[in-house]
Parts: C-alpha cells; sequence; structure tokens
C-alpha cells in the first residue's frame, strides 16, 4: 500500500511536468507567417521594384476578395512621380464625362483598370518643351514603305524635304520614337469631330508626338448636321494652346459612312466654314489650314479661300492635276503607308518646300505654296 502510494506520486509528477513543459514549447513559437488576403508581409527588405509589385499585388488580391481596397503606402511611389501634379493627370480640357472612358486598350494586355489611379498610374509626362529645338534640322532621309505604292514620276513627294504623318485612333498605339526615326517630322493628330465627340487616343498622341521631337497639330473632322460655333467650341475644349504647336486643320469632305447625310450648298459649306475658321484664329492666333478630297473640293472650293493655306488629298495623281490652279501647303500623298512605329497602314504626308521653307513656316509665316 506504501509502496503503491510512492509510484502514484511519482506518475503523478511526470504527469505534470509533461504539461508544463508543452506549455512553454507553445509559449515559445515564433508567430505564423501565414498572411491575410490584404497584408503583405516581407521577411526580409527588399528592393523597390519588389515592394511595388508586393504592394500592387496586396491591392488587387484585396480587390479580388471583398476586403476593403487598400492604397499602397506613399513611400513604393517613384520620387518622381510624386512631385507631379493633378493637374498632369488629367487631359487638357477634357470634358469630365470623357475622362473616365479611355478604352481598354489603353492598358497592357491582360490589366484591368486601376484600383487607386494616384498610386498605381504614372501621371503623364509634362509637355516637352525641347522639341522645336530639336527641329531646327529636319529629318530629311525617310524610310517609309508604301502598300500601294504610285510612280509620281519626276514630281513624286520623296523629292521634297519635310514629310510628315496624320492619325487617329484606328493607329492604335504607336511608337512615335521609331514614327520619328522613319523620317515624320511633323504629325496631324485627329482631335474632334461633330460637337460632342473626341478621338479616344488625341492626347496620349498629343503627348507621346511631342515627346518624341514630332511637331504636332489638331485637326477636326467637320459635321454638316451641327452649327459651326458649337463645333469650333468643343474642339477649343479639348485641344490645348500651346506655343510651337501647328496651325489647326478643319478637315471637310462628304462621308459616305456618317450618319449626318446633309450636303448644304456650296453657299451655305463656305459660311459654316468660315465660321468655324474665324472662331479658331481668334483663340489660336493661327489661321486654320483646310484639308480636303477631290470630290469635296469639286463640289464646293474651287476658287474659294485663296487666302487660306490648303492641305489636298490627291493619292493617285500630283495635287497640280488633281486641283488645278490651287495653291497648298500640304499634300497627303498616300493612305497606305508602313512604318516601324505603327501596327498596319498609316497617312503620309509632304511640306510643299525645303528645309529653309519648313523652318520659316515654322516661325510664323503664313506660306500659301505655289500650285506646281
Amino acid at each position: 500500500m506504501r509502496i503503491f502510494g510512492v509510484v502514484s506520486f511519482v506518475l503523478a509528477s511526470l504527469c505534470l511536468a509533461g504539461c508544463s513543459s508543452t506549455s512553454g514549447v507553445d509559449a515559445l513559437q515564433m508567430p505564423s507567417n501565414e498572411t491575410t488576403s490584404s497584408v503583405v508581409r516581407p521577411s526580409a527588405p527588399v528592393s523597390k521594384g519588389v515592394r511595388t509589385a508586393v504592394a500592387e499585388r496586396t491591392v488587387e488580391t484585396a480587390s479580388m476578395s471583398g476586403v476593403a481596397r487598400i492604397k499602397p503606402p506613399a513611400p513604393l511611389l517613384d520620387e518622381d512621380n510624386a512631385s507631379a501634379s493633378d493637374e498632369n493627370s488629367r487631359p487638357f480640357g477634357l470634358a469630365e464625362e470623357e475622362t473616365v472612358n479611355f478604352p481598354a486598350a489603353d492598358l497592357p494586355d491582360g490589366v484591368g483598370p486601376p484600383v487607386q489611379e494616384a498610386a498605381l498610374v504614372s501621371p503623364p509626362k509634362r509637355l516637352s518643351r525641347a522639341a522645336p529645338a530639336m527641329l531646327a534640322s529636319p529629318v530629311t532621309r525617310y524610310a517609309f514603305r508604301d502598300a500601294k505604292p504610285i510612280n509620281f514620276g519626276r514630281s513624286s513627294p520623296r523629292h521634297l524635304a519635310v514629310h510628315g504623318v496624320d492619325v487617329s485612333r484606328w493607329q492604335g498605339n504607336i511608337n512615335w520614337e521609331k514614327l520619328r526615326a522613319q523620317g515624320a517630322n511633323f504629325a496631324y493628330i485627329k482631335a474632334t469631330d461633330g460637337g460632342d465627340h473626341l478621338d479616344p487616343m488625341f492626347m496620349k498622341n498629343w503627348r507621346n508626338a511631342d515627346a518624341a521631337g514630332l511637331k504636332r497639330g489638331a485637326y477636326h473632322f467637320f459635321y454638316w448636321c451641327r452649327t459651326a460655333g458649337e463645333q469650333a467650341d468643343w474642339f477649343i475644349r479639348n485641344v490645348p494652346k500651346v506655343d510651337g504647336a501647328l496651325p489647326p486643320v478643319i478637315d471637310v469632305e462628304w462621308n459616305g459612312d456618317s450618319s449626318c447625310k446633309r450636303r448644304p450648298s456650296r453657299e451655305k459649306v463656305l459660311e459654316k466654314m468660315q465660321v468655324f475658321m474665324d472662331k479658331l484664329e481668334r483663340h489660336y492666333g493661327q489661321r486654320p489650314v483646310i484639308y480636303t478630297s477631290p470630290d469635296f473640293y469639286r463640289d464646293n472650293l474651287q476658287g474659294a479661300f485663296q487666302n487660306y493655306p490648303f492641305w489636298l488629298r490627291a493619292v493617285a495623281a500630283h495635287p497640280s492635276k488633281v486641283y488645278p490652279g490651287r495653291k497648298w501647303l500640304f499634300w497627303q500623298y498616300s493612305g497606305s503607308g508602313l512604318s516601324h512605329g505603327v501596327s498596319g497602314r498609316i497617312d503620309l504626308n509632304v511640306f510643299h518646300g525645303d528645309e529653309r521653307q519648313w523652318r520659316a513656316w515654322l516661325g510664323g509665316g503664313q506660306m500659301v505654296a505655289d500650285a506646281d
């Protein structure tokens, strides 16, 4: 009985010792490395690029799992981006309802809309002020090709020094540096048409063309079912007034694909164009350029607007044959151009003059070149 009591005491003591030992081990265990869907806890110092990627994955995971969206901490932003003002992140004069409606094509493949725009999207670069100096000597050797080449003979546009392009949303994402390297000295960029449509790629093209060193201008496609005044107001609202920009362009032509089938009389056409151009000239301080096509010119513009510069479409023959007697400043000689900077085709244009005349015109001269 006595021995049994001693054995029982020893067994009880061993049990108590085992319990206390287990509790001590638990107390010394390290915290779990598991993280919630809204917290990422790096276990060691990481580089700035990795920290940024971690923060972006954190926000994306939180959004998908229903956790409240989290703004990555401010230090994850690049110093250059952090100093940019909010004003630079919004297109100039863009209608409020348009600022969030840019197409998904602007985003890289597989990337959805940003959760925190200010934190995850770099503000657009400031407009370059170096471009005019870069263009003191234009690129006169160019490497454009043409999907449908035309033999213009002795009047080939290749004999002229200063070439350029015109673009719109249909060219998609443009590599402006490559376009410049191929010989594009200038670009006219689709901005608006009618009184309520803004080309969704306009501001991106406007900034990037300038940053690549091209002289840039904006054009408006005229809509015959809207008043000239409201169309001019819409263009002015969306196209910035910038020193060194090319004069604005009014694009007038008959468009069979348009929902507007109206074809006003010649007198009405000239009246509406004059109202539009006067308003733009007062605002920008530059006389607008008139772009047109052969059929519209034949119906409305022969003999009209002698003191305005013309930009003529002539893709099968020299402008002197298509528009007899008309002085011109720009010639659109191809609608099927090919360039390393663009996927697909692009319009090709040339300036009517040599390098000296190009620089003089950029300096503010209202040159209207001869017809031949």
